[in-house]
């Protein structure tokens, strides 16, 4: 134990993290990164359970979780053969043949304007001139030319696709030899503490108790902890979010990693190919109300691009959270805490985030009342958000083909969501609070993708003279492309930044 740090008052010191894969690996990771000198880490895992395995995108806040942790950049990427992603493509969502990607980098390269670029970009559309809105991005114009580069004069903003099981082998590696020690078994009960009705101990199959101060549940939709031990409701966001299963295949690439994750909507769902360094995941997403797991299976085989490596495998999801994320002394993480259906690759955000609230809050001296509703109280919100964010894709639609996008176009949405579609339509009023993951940018670029055009905008974009306007974006245009024409290719940069030999 470190000296500076006093003990004797100090009354939550062993953490018992319950289940492996990402969710457990990388909270385990962190804990032992941050706090390891304050705290005993023990995580429990059985080889014998497989993992869910379709986490496989991610968003921009992973680096910067990375980065808190110090993680090497290029060793992470060659080891769980990770690819560049600057944005998902979005297929027949406003309507069967449209396309639009929502970027993850600014549109309106350094726009500094009161208003934000996307007033400007619609005046400057009903004046008759500006071009297409993503022509104002470099991820946007940078993907479409499958180009990356981090050498550039312009950083482009971005995140990863990752072999799920490779990176929590990969976590591993880091975790055991800072501390973390990992017990092999399956959990057979849950012990709780009479008086007090907090978790005490975890048996396991083969007789042995593994007591603990904090438990983190880390054991996927089951919740074993948190929902089944201790009874903390689930609340369903079904009525909003239909999608409740997923098939999942992994393939061969047919061709060079494209640096997005694809998202092709069908009549009953959607379905993704993530692109990875030595292969392809796919998947299937359907509401079992429409369509049924045998046609899923089917259809999922017919439409991938490569040959199938391994089989199909169905996961069964409710979008939801648990009605508390913190109870007693035990933390509910990915997807024991709640989940989210995959369309904007938020589960692993989710869990990086509620893990650096766990830090951040961390009950040295006890769980008081104060403490855990402020952590559930932030994660409520977050929840909350990234629904209504992944709802709007649903709800925005003109799709009147199929009795899925029917009831997707005209169910009753949150009153939350209401409001910001009622200032979008108006005026093209977009914004983002502190809490939030999702950017003015991206509402914007969904909402126009989506075809869900506003019937104003901002007037100050009416102060610019319309030949300094038309000169502001031809330069915009111009710098942009110029940058990616500089750009290596995607397979080029991998090749360069991370190759198979730093594995």
């Amino acid at each position: 134990m470190h000296a500076d740090f006093p003990t004797s008052d100090r009354v939550v010191k062993r953490v018992v993290v319950a289940g492996g894969g990402t969710a457990g690996w990388v909270t385990a990771t962190a804990l032992v990164r941050h706090l390891g000198p304050l705290i005993d880490i023990i995580l429990i895992e059985s080889d014998a359970i497989g993992t869910i395995g379709v986490g496989e995108s991610t968003v921009p806040t992973f680096r910067g979780f990375h980065q808190l942790m110090k993680i090497r950049e290029d060793r992470f990427m060659a080891e769980a053969q990770a690819t560049v992603k600057l944005g998902i493509e979005f297929k027949n969502w406003g309507q069967i043949g449209d396309r639009y990607i929502h970027p993850f980098g600014t549109i309106g390269l350094q726009w500094s304007w009161m208003a934000d670029f996307h007033h400007f970009w619609l005046y400057a559309r009903a004046q008759g001139f500006g071009g297409e809105l993503g022509e104002y991005c470099l991820e946007w114009v940078a993907g479409e030319a499958n180009r990356m580069s981090l050498s550039s004069s312009v950083a482009p903003s971005y995140a990863y696709h990752i072999d799920a099981a490779r990176y929590a082998r990969f976590l591993r590696s880091l975790a055991e030899p800072a501390g973390v020690k990992r017990v092999e078994g399956k959990i057979r009960n849950v012990e709780l503490a009479p008086e007090s009705g907090h978790i005490a101990a975890l048996v396991l199959e083969s007789g042995t108790r593994i007591e603990g101060d904090l438990f983190i549940d880390c054991t996927g939709f089951r919740s074993l902890l948190l929902g089944e031990a201790l009874g903390v409701g689930f609340e369903d966001w079904g009525q909003w979010i239909r999608t409740d299963r997923a098939v999942a295949v992994q393939s061969t690439s047919d061709g060079p990693a494209q640096p997005y994750t694809s998202a092709i909507a069908h009549e009953a769902g959607w379905r993704w190919r993530i692109p990875l360094q030595h292969r392809d995941g796919n998947g299937f997403v359907f509401t079992s109300d429409f369509m049924s797991d045998d046609e899923a299976h089917a259809r999922l085989l017919a439409e991938i691009e490569g040959e199938p490596i391994v089989d199909p495998w169905l996961v069964r999801f409710k979008t939801g959270t648990r009605t508390r994320a913190w109870h007693k002394n035990c933390v509910g993480l990915g997807l024991a805490g709640g989940f989210i259906e995959p369309l904007e690759s938020t589960s692993i955000h989710l869990m990086m985030a509620a893990v650096t609230r766990l830090i951040e809050d961390f009950p040295f001296h006890g769980f008081d009342d104060a403490l855990l509703d402020h952590f559930n109280r932030k994660s409520r919100l977050e929840f909350e958000n990234i629904r209504d964010f992944i709802i709007l894709h649903y709800h925005v639609t003109q799709r009147d083909d199929s009795p899925f996008w029917d009831h997707c176009r005209t169910m009753e949405i949150p009153d939350s969501l209401k409001e910001r579609l009622a200032l979008w339509q108006e005026n093209g009023r977009a914004y983002q609070l502190g809490h939030e993951l999702f950017r003015v940018d991206s509402w914007s670029s969904v909402l126009l993708g989506q075809g869900m055009h506003p019937r104003g905008y901002h007037h100050v974009a009416a102060m610019m003279p319309e030949p300094q306007l038309r000169e502001e974006l031809a330069r915009m245009r111009k710098d942009i492309a110029g940058v990616v024409a500089e750009m290596p290719s995607h397979r080029e940069f991998l090749r360069r930044y991370c190759p198979a030999e730093l594995v």
